[in-house]
């Protein structure tokens, strides 16, 4: 059974930086499709970026693209979110997901049959 486990959230300012990781354990994901979406609590998840799984094609919602970058290491079955000029309202709480199938919509969809990680508090200050 796979397990994603995340890490590397915490407090940062506005305008600040910050890289989250997600870590499967227990069988390779390399086949997998992985992505991260955020919640704010009452609200509906929002999709934030994906990467195929070769890594050839990587995804972004449009508030993102330019100051967050996805990636990952299929030798280490982890995936990265380095998340540059963090804004504010982007205090989330930020879940990897994996799927080997996903459909385009226009972003890769990831449902509750999918993986997830256990949720990264980022709280954004200022």
């Amino acid at each position: 059974q796979i397990q994603l486990v995340q890490s590397g959230g915490g407090l940062v300012q506005a305008g600040g930086s910050l890289r989250l990781s997600c870590a499967a354990s227990g069988r390779t994901v390399s086949p997998y499709t992985m992505g991260w979406i955020r919640q704010v609590l009452g609200k509906e998840r929002e999709f934030v970026a994906a990467v195929s799984w070769i890594g050839a094609t990587a995804y972004y919602e449009d508030s993102v693209k330019g100051r967050f970058t996805i990636t990952r290491d299929n030798a280490e079955d982890t995936v990265y979110l380095q998340m540059n000029r963090l804004k504010h309202e982007e205090t989330d709480l930020y879940y990897c997901a994996a799927a080997i199938r996903t459909t385009l919509n226009p972003y890769p969809a990831f449902s509750a049959d999918d993986l997830w990680g256990q949720g990264s508090q980022v709280p954004v200050s200022g």
